[in-house]
């Protein structure tokens, strides 16, 4: 959450390379008048000792803790920046209801391999589907340079300090990429497995990518994530045999976070497994443009 990270109020969009500074205010204000800075600490909200000895901060009714804050205090700025988020969001999603276009907020830590997965789909469904992307990192054009080698359109949007992409920053991105009725839109956001989980870009659904070389306790550890996601796609199976891994395991502790999460092991080096994806792909853009006829 902003609150806890502190993320910057000010994207750059880059359109064609060539970056644009937009200077909006994406709700993420930062009200440092109303801290407290006199180290005052609700002990007995803020943080818990465990019997393992783990010391735990988000065990107060708001979950996290930031100094110089109350728990109170945490609750109504983190309620003012997801409801102004919430309303960008109901933007974004009522365009692409209208215009029957399968927007996906593709989620993970840095290093899942999610921009190969996408380039992958891109290239062996381009003659089926027509796909654009919205690429979410903290600096530089690369991802973006590497989706539009595809021939597909694509933008990045650079957060600078910011840690996730929010409903605002994504709603002008739609305005300049400007995707085709009846199309998929791939919105790859920034690698980070707590932020992103908390804010609604107006997609149909999360996509959390779990790479086998994370561990198979991912989803315990970040559950917020995963119980916000709609379909985790296990990616980088062709590195199986050298690993000692679980897919069994990580699979049953993602539905332990989330009984109703979808799951797929892929490769999107090898192909293995992309099939599958393919075909879930196709099937709900299907769907989704066949609301908007």
């Amino acid at each position: 959450m902003c609150t806890v990270c502190g993320c910057g109020t000010q994207a750059v969009i880059d359109k064609d390379k060539a970056q644009t500074a937009h200077d909006h205010d994406h709700g993420h204000e930062h009200h440092h008048g109303d801290h407290d800075h006199g180290h005052h600490h609700d002990h007995d909200h803020e943080h818990h000792h465990a019997e393992d000895g783990a010391v735990h901060y988000g065990k107060g009714i708001a979950g996290v803790h930031v100094p110089g804050l109350s728990q109170e205090r945490i609750i109504q700025i983190e309620t003012d920046i997801l409801s102004k988020n919430d309303s960008h969001a109901d933007k974004n999603r009522a365009f692409f209801v209208r215009n029957g276009i399968f927007a996906l907020n593709f989620v993970s830590s840095p290093g899942s391999g999610k921009t190969s997965l996408l380039v992958r789909t891109i290239n062996e469904l381009k003659d089926r589907l027509e796909i654009s992307v919205i690429e979410g990192d903290q600096q530089t054009s690369n991802d973006a340079a590497r989706i539009r080698e595809t021939g597909a359109p694509a933008i990045q949007i650079n957060t600078g300090k910011g840690c996730h992409l929010d409903a605002h920053m994504v709603g002008h991105a739609v305005e300049d990429l400007r995707p085709q009725p009846g199309s998929v839109l791939f919105i790859e956001n920034v690698g980070n497995l707590v932020c992103p989980a908390a804010f609604d870009l107006g997609e149909a659904h999360k996509v959390a990518v779990l790479s086998v070389t994370e561990g198979e306790d991912k989803p315990l550890k970040y559950p917020d994530m995963f119980a916000a996601a709609d379909l985790m796609i296990l990616n980088k199976s062709d590195l199986l045999p050298h690993l000692d891994f679980n897919v069994g395991l990580c699979i049953a502790n993602a539905l332990r976070v989330n009984p109703r999460l979808q799951t797929l092991t892929v490769s999107a080096r090898t192909g293995e497994g992309m099939e599958a994806f393919y075909a879930w792909l196709e099937a709900s853009a299907a769907r989704q443009a066949a609301k908007a006829a």
